[in-house]
């Protein structure tokens, strides 16, 4: 367990700040509008995941409705499901016409791609958005196809057109930090949003992620089914990552954006373990 005690008041403050305004990614499952306003305060931005099998839609549908509730709202728009020039028009009408100002853009899973085959074609097409942020992706560890060299110019190629970058699930606080130092090597200095889970049952971890098909999520865990099943009874809280990463925090050089939790709607243990840290490092 991360201690007060073991932070500089520089880290402190960053992590008070980091807890404070962090990022929830939510799937976008029948009820989790209501979820969201049963338990995540409002200062909380919510990112809404896409995947193949429920498609855009359902994404953009979430997101408008959290727009209405009062949420800064953050639909993925993957662009292997979009289909071509005029879908993505007709998207970015609707955000506008939904008062989504932020978006989040991943490559995204599907086998058959529309017109875009990757997120730098997408983000290209784009165009005059009239969006405030965009956010892509970054992997800390390696990608089950592409080499590490390959990823990290892929989002180097991408940052111009990006104002931040969110890492996928990665469980090692080593790695992390030795990929953040890479990534800045390279001369990208858009800020790093950590992913990592939130409160949640290893076996729902690994079954709803193999399920949607969450991408990296996914991959992850296939890449260490002997670690997970030998955790299977068990639940995984972030603090370890937390504790391991406080050599980021408050770190210029670092420029950290905060913590981005994959909740796997799992909102209400996660934001009550959020709010005991916070409660924390207060005292």
């Amino acid at each position: 367990m991360l201690r007060p005690g073991a932070l500089d008041g520089r880290q402190r403050r960053a992590l008070l700040a980091h807890l404070s305004r962090p990022r929830y990614e939510v799937l976008p499952f029948e009820g989790v509008e209501d979820k969201v306003a049963a338990h995540v305060p409002r200062e909380v931005k919510v990112t809404i995941t896409a995947s193949p099998a429920r498609g855009l839609d359902a994404t953009l549908d979430v997101a408008a409705g959290l727009v209405e509730r009062g949420y800064a709202a953050v639909p993925h728009l993957s662009a292997r499901l979009v289909r071509d020039t005029a879908h993505l028009e007709a998207i970015l009408a609707r955000l506008q016409r939904d008062g989504v100002r932020e978006v989040f853009v991943p490559a995204g899973d599907s086998p058959e791609p529309g017109a875009f085959s990757g997120a730098a074609e997408l983000l290209a097409a784009m165009g005059d958005h009239g969006l405030a942020e965009i956010g892509i992706t970054g992997y800390p560890e390696s990608h089950h196809l592409i080499d590490d060299d390959t990823t990290i110019r892929a989002m180097f190629e991408k940052s111009p057109m990006a104002t931040y970058i969110v890492s996928q699930l990665c469980f090692d606080p080593e790695t992390i930090r030795i990929w953040f130092a890479r990534v800045r090597g390279r001369g990208t200095g858009l800020p790093i949003w950590i992913g990592m889970p939130g409160i949640v049952d290893n076996s729902k971890l690994v079954r709803i992620s193999m399920r949607i098909g969450l991408g990296e999520s996914a991959r992850f865990l296939r890449a260490h089914r002997s670690w997970l099943r030998r955790l299977a009874m068990r639940t995984f809280t972030p603090d370890p990552l937390v504790r391991g990463l406080a050599p980021l925090y408050g770190d210029p050089e670092a420029a950290m954006g905060g913590f981005h939790f994959y909740t796997f709607n799992e909102l209400e243990r996660t934001e009550r373990w959020r709010q005991h840290m916070l409660q924390r490092f207060k005292d």
